[in-house]
């Protein structure tokens, strides 16, 4: 069962962003909550919202945050905010403010069952058939 969250057109660099979600995509997402609001990066701030959205998402689906693993962090580029600033002589100077787009998709880990269990769910189906 996979759980998404989207944030958008936001004020940061890409460039930022990625730095910041390349330290987190190896934890877990209940990891990484608690380790963003401690990161003396400013993308962090929109990153813990998003991720946040993503698990909240996936408890209204039925899934427990000790169970849930990243399966994407994405970070994409949103529209150029084409500005300029004045400079001598009359001239203008462009200045270009990037944006950001924000995609997490948790999922939840399934266990692999061990021998044994499968072993024993076989023997409980045996019994119950036999009756």
């Amino acid at each position: 069962m996979e759980a998404i969250a989207r944030q958008k057109y936001i004020h940061t660099t890409p460039r930022k962003l990625r730095l910041v979600a390349g330290m987190i995509k190896t934890l877990t997402p209940k990891q990484a909550l608690e380790m963003l609001p401690y990161s003396q990066k400013r993308a962090s701030e929109p990153l813990f919202k998003a991720i946040k959205a993503a698990v909240a998402n996936a408890q209204n689906k039925g899934a427990q945050l000790d169970e849930l693993v990243f399966k994407e962090i994405q970070i994409t580029d949103g529209p150029r905010l084409k500005r300029g600033r004045p400079v001598s002589r009359g001239t203008w100077h462009p200045v270009v403010k990037r944006t950001s787009h924000i995609r997490v998709v948790v999922e939840q880990k399934i266990k692999p069952q061990s021998k044994k269990e499968k072993k024993i769910k076989d023997e409980a189906k045996v019994k119950k058939e036999d009756k």
